[in-house]
This record gives structure tokens, sequence and C-alpha cells, in this order.
């Protein structure tokens, strides 16, 4: 099929591989944008047959943004080097109805995985990304973590994309800590501004919303933890976002 299959990397030599042979199954090209790794992932990924681009990392939706111009179709399938598309998800593509239907993006919901184990709680599933665009009219957005698509007319599907992101909660919390100064340092540059109770404020509400609204109750100590670290991310947040604004307004 006409789509270009398109991956941001750094050192993602576990995952570039089979992540390649999954964009295949649809996608008659795969362009790979890498941020200077230094493991085996522009090897495999070359060797895998997809086309590499080297490009010191941007920020994840300019490194995306990059990347869009290297692919040779209109529909662009864009994925992290830890997803994969669901059988529902492929046999959506290979139908084609997307080439005659009025979208111009599609969102699909992501089943996020903790090891082997799907986190359906706690505000992790459905966990809707715009993960396929097209990109006459639909664009990634300049934001620097956790990027969006920008599009004009979006479906949201019932089928998945699978996320194997996270293998334990140290990575969980050490992927938090580093969106939480980007996001902190995001929100700085579109001029947003804090007082000093909106992080515990906001992280209490999260962790209420997670625990109790979205089922992270009835998962036992998994629940908790999962909860717990989704209120520490809006804490730690606005933290930075605070300290910050304190920095800054000492140089002026």
């Amino acid at each position: 099929m006409n789509i270009s299959g398109l991956v941001i990397t750094f050192n993602e030599e576990k995952n570039i591989g089979k992540c390649i042979d999954a964009l295949f199954q649809v996608c008659d090209e795969v362009i790979v944008v890498d941020s200077n790794s230094n493991d085996d992932t522009v090897k495999i990924a070359t060797e895998k047959g997809a086309k590499v681009i080297v490009q010191s990392f941007l920020g994840d939706g300019p490194q995306r943004i990059h990347g869009v111009p290297f692919c040779k179709n209109d529909w662009v399938l864009n994925l992290d080097a830890d997803e994969f598309l669901d059988t529902d998800s492929i046999k959506f593509i290979e139908k084609g109805s997307f080439l005659t239907d009025p979208y111009d993006a599609y969102s699909f919901r992501v089943k996020n995985f903790l090891q082997d184990k799907v986190i359906d709680f706690a505000g992790w599933y459905p966990d809707y990304k715009i993960r396929f665009f097209n990109k006459k009219t639909a664009t990634p957005s300049e934001d620097k973590v956790h990027q969006k698509i920008i599009a004009t007319n979006v479906k949201k599907l019932k089928t998945h994309i699978l996320h194997y992101g996270s293998h334990s909660f140290f990575q969980i919390i050490a992927k938090k800590n580093q969106y939480a100064q980007w996001n902190a340092e995001q929100l700085y540059d579109a001029g947003k501004t804090v007082s000093c109770f909106k992080a515990p404020l906001n992280g209490l509400v999260s962790f209420v919303r997670c625990y109790f609204f979205k089922k992270g109750i009835i998962n036992g100590i998994d629940g908790l933890t999962i909860s717990l670290t989704q209120g520490y991310f809006s804490y730690i947040k606005y933290a930075n976002l605070y300290q910050i604004q304190k920095e800054r307004k000492n140089l002026n």
C-alpha cells in the first residue's frame, strides 16, 4: 500500500527491528529519524530495509516534523519504536477505507503494557493517540513533549496499538521525570505561570481521579502504584514550572 512508516529513535536496538518488520506489513517504505544512537539502532534499521535519517534530537514534535518530508507517500503511519499495530488496526488499514473516507487523521486506542501485563486502569486505557495521518492536511505539532497531530478531521477508531514502553516502575518514574521537565519548560515558554499551590493541588487531584474514578482502587498494588505515578507526574511538572519561574525571575 502507498503508506510511509515514520519512526523516531534513540538507542532502540531492542525494539527497532520488530517495529520495522511490523510496519512493512502495511507500509511500502519506512523512514527512521535517529538521534545519534550509540547502539546498533541504525545498523539494524538499515539491514531491515528502512531509510535512516540522522538528526540530533529537536524534541518530540520537531523530530517527527523533520521526518515527514522524507516520506514519499501522503499517508504516514507514525509509530514509536516500542509501538506495534494490533491485528484489528492492521485489518482496518488493509481494508483501505481511509482512502475514500473524509478523514485526514485516525486516532487509535493504545494498550499500554507494563512488562507483559496490559494496564487498563488509572487513566492508561483507552489512551487515544493519533498515529495515522495524511501529510497534505495534517502534521505533527511543534510540542517538544507529548506532541499531537494537528488535523482538520480526525476519526477515533476502536482498533488498537500495542505499546511496550514500560518494563518496570523505575523506568516509568524515570520517564515521568524527563517528561515533567520538558513539559515545564514548554509551559514556561508558552507564558504559563503558576502559584506554589498548583503542584500539590494538581498532584492530589490527578491521584484521586486515577485511583478512585479510573479503576486504580480495584487493581491492587499495581493500581495504587500507577495512580501514585500519575499524581507524581502532575505534581513534579508544575513544581518544575514554579522552580523555573523563580530562577528566571531572579536572573531579571
